[in-house]
């Protein structure tokens, strides 16, 4: 007889998982192919990491490098802001009207402010913990976001590995979300691939970025199908 704890795990384990492929780790001289490739290859999101060099030690794209991924894309876009002085930010990139723009609850002063600037452009808001940041500090916005990205390596370089701890932080969340906002999606970034999915699906994740191993793959279909 299955107690309700292992039928809520046989429930987690066998939902379908979104999966977002990050082109941070695309090949950069046919980005256009490569977006085409992964929407082909059914995938659910296209994750974009805009970085500032300031806010983390990296620079990436722009609003015109972006758009023409948009352009490309068949899917809808989940842009990651990892920048310095957020609203501007959030201003430059809503004309692309992604489904998804999330930012850092270490960067922004006035979160609650900004989550409602998102939304009150027609865009679903998401608030990024990076890998130290605790989960509970999400507690008073988590009702009115639609998306937590969790950082499971730390931001500004693609290829780095999963950050064990990360699942612990997972399971806490989802205790969270389910309390406050049963429709807000979890999100993880950073280490994923099919070694650690089933952990993930355990833990309750709902969406997953995932750029080296989708992109440093041979098939693309088939590494977005082991990530379901």
């Amino acid at each position: 007889m299955q107690t309700k704890g292992s039928k809520e795990q046989h429930k987690e384990r066998h939902k379908k998982i979104l999966v977002a492929p990050s082109v941070l780790s695309a090949d950069f001289s046919r980005l256009g192919e490569e977006v085409r490739a992964i929407c082909d290859a059914e995938c659910d999101y296209v994750h974009i990491d805009v970085m500032d060099g300031h806010f983390v030690p990296n620079l990436t794209m722009g609003p015109m490098i972006v758009k023409s991924i948009a352009e490309a894309s068949s899917k809808p876009l989940d842009i990651h802001l990892m920048v310095k002085n957020v609203p501007f930010f959030v201003e430059l990139f809503a004309p692309l009207k992604p489904a998804f723009m999330s930012v850092h609850i270490e960067e922004v002063q006035h979160l609650h402010r900004t989550i409602w600037q998102i939304k009150d452009l027609g865009i679903k808001a998401g608030v990024v913990l990076n890998p130290h940041t605790n989960e509970q500090d999400l507690e008073y916005i988590l009702p009115d976001i639609d998306l937590v990205l969790l950082m499971s390596v730390n931001p500004g370089f693609g290829g780095q590995s999963f950050i064990p701890s990360s699942l612990k932080k997972l399971k806490n969340l989802k205790q969270l979300r389910d309390k406050l906002n049963p429709n807000c999606l979890l999100e993880i970034d950073g280490g994923v691939s099919d070694k650690n999915i089933m952990d993930l699906k355990n833990a309750g994740i709902d969406m997953v970025v995932a750029g080296s191993y989708i992109f440093g793959s041979n098939d693309y279909r088939q590494a977005i199908l082991s990530l379901r």
